[in-house]
């Protein structure tokens, strides 16, 4: 038994630039550095399809599988991804790849198993491991729409509630059904009347279990020492208010009505008027009582840090072990200070860090205290540290 969630194992097959790869770890951080292009994110990205959903990428199954010079660019091949993880409740085999039985029938369709077995979807995942992430590509997340908040905000909740990501993938197929019948002009009111009914089922279970981790989060952020600052977080939408004014059975029942009186529009328009693919996760600097759309630069990096680590300590506490942390050419954003009481504090909640970087030197405070490997063309070599 361990009292952290570390990767001992990682076997990986034509996945990305990797033709193969195997590594054995301790359950301290991870360090990777190396050049750009060396296959540093390439090996994050393998972590992150060790939990649920479609990883730090958001790639499709096909786009993952490693590509030969020279090969025909439909030629797919099916990647894989093997670890054994230790956690609190022992240690578990889990493996995620593109099904080549699938592969061979022409379809794109994710294979996931633990201890040997088959799962029938990327949920049991979530019951091992949990993983969040900080990459390059989030620098915008406070800019652009909602959609990439909501995405973050459910990450979070995997971390302390397993099940939420089988309720979003629910609600997201009711979504998807219901969008179909009515733009096809099929199903009669019963069917329909169904398929909402789970959608009121789910969709306010999401909004419930989004809306505990924001007031738990809210005090574990209050816990931030040294530099970083506390983040104000509230969720925006029609289903977070009526939930905060209505008991939750007016709630099921004005979203029913809700998506029966919007059926029409909905036709025209696609979606749905109501639900938890509406809301929306407001971030402020809590020191300035700023919005985090009007921060700098470096204070919104800093804020999705502060949301990241206060999420760690929470489910550090609750399950009593930290997600693992992916976070890719994050330091080299951070000074000197920042670094430092990054460091410490990963150290310090046991959680088994993966950072990557291009310049060894950012990581000098980890000497000692992580594991170190330089990457190069799609190569690790292990270093030794003071």
């Amino acid at each position: 038994m361990t009292n952290r969630l570390a990767v001992s194992r990682i076997q990986l097959g034509d996945f990305r630039c990797y033709e193969s790869l195997r590594l054995s770890l301790d359950a301290a951080p991870v360090v990777l550095t190396g050049p750009n292009g060396a296959g540093k994110t390439n090996l994050l990205e393998a972590v992150s399809l060790l939990s649920p959903g479609s990883g730090l990428r958001r790639a499709k199954l096909g786009e993952i599988s490693r590509r030969v010079p020279g090969e025909e660019e439909d030629n797919v091949r099916a990647w894989a991804v093997s670890a054994q993880l230790t956690t609190p409740d022992g240690d578990y085999q889990v493996g995620s790849g593109l099904d080549p039985a699938a592969l061979a029938q022409g379809r794109e369709k994710r294979a996931v198993r633990i201890d040997g077995e088959n799962q029938r979807g990327q949920a049991s995942l979530g019951r091992v491991c949990a993983a969040v992430w900080l990459t390059p590509q989030m620098d915008r997340l406070f800019l652009d729409g909602p959609s990439a908040r909501r995405r973050f905000l459910d990450r979070l909740v995997y971390g302390l509630d397993p099940e939420h990501s089988s309720r979003v993938a629910a609600y997201e197929h009711s979504l998807r059904s219901r969008a179909k019948l009515l733009k096809e002009g099929k199903g009669d009111d019963k069917w329909l009347a169904s398929i909402e009914d789970s959608m009121v089922r789910h969709g306010i279970a999401v909004a419930v279990a989004r809306a505990e981790l924001l007031a738990k989060l809210g005090r574990a952020g209050t816990m931030v020492v040294g530099p970083f600052p506390a983040a104000r977080l509230a969720l925006a939408g029609d289903l977070e208010n009526w939930l905060e004014q209505l008991p939750a059975i007016e709630v099921e029942d004005r979203m029913r009505a809700a998506l029966r009186d919007g059926r029409s529009r909905d036709a025209t328009y696609g979606g749905a008027s109501v639900g938890p693919q509406r809301s929306d996760l407001l971030v402020w600097h809590d020191a300035k009582n700023q919005s985090a759309d009007q921060c700098s630069t470096g204070e919104q990096k800093a804020l999705l840090l502060s949301m990241i680590m206060a999420n760690t300590r929470l489910q550090t506490k609750a399950r009593g072990a930290g997600p693992l942390l992916l976070l890719d050419e994050v330091v080299a954003h951070l000074d000197a200070e920042r670094r430092r009481y990054l460091f410490d504090e990963i150290v310090a909640l046991g959680v088994q860090a993966w950072m990557t970087g291009t310049d060894r030197a950012l990581f000098e405070g980890l000497d000692g205290r992580a594991q170190f490997f330089r990457v190069e063309d799609a190569t690790l070599t292990a270093e030794t540290t003071p």
